[in-house]
């Protein structure tokens, strides 16, 4: 079951956007024969002193698997894709996504190379 972990804080505009984004493809594929269940969790930097030194410059943040998936804005198409192709995974213990740990991360500002994005779509 893919997790996609988005991270931002309140009051945050393209936050409430990314949300209503992965809202929109979580719902969509809940109609498609054979998707995967997804489970959603929200993170934000102003609870956590090492998400905010490590995402601030960069919400909202969506992470799918505990892997840098996009970042200021998300590619409703992208996301899908990604979360159909998703390898079944187990739970993350602790609800804290590998990234967030420092484990299996993309550094600050960078987009995984075998992930395109379109310029001003990350």
């Amino acid at each position: 079951m893919p997790v996609i972990t988005l991270i931002g804080k309140p009051g945050c505009h393209l936050c409430d956007e990314a949300r209503e984004t992965v809202a929109g493809v979580v719902d969509a594929l809940l109609g498609e024969p054979d998707s995967p269940a997804v489970t959603v969790e929200e993170l934000s930097i102003l609870d956590d002193p090492e998400l905010s030194e490590k995402y601030w410059e960069e919400i909202p943040v969506v992470l799918v698997d505990g892997r840098m998936h996009s970042f200021w804005r998300v590619d409703p198409d992208r996301l899908a894709a990604a979360l159909r192709t998703a390898p079944a995974s187990p739970s993350i213990p602790g609800g804290v996504p590998a990234a967030a740990s420092g484990e299996n991360s993309t550094p600050a500002g960078r987009v995984p190379a075998d992930e395109p994005h379109e310029k001003g779509t990350r």
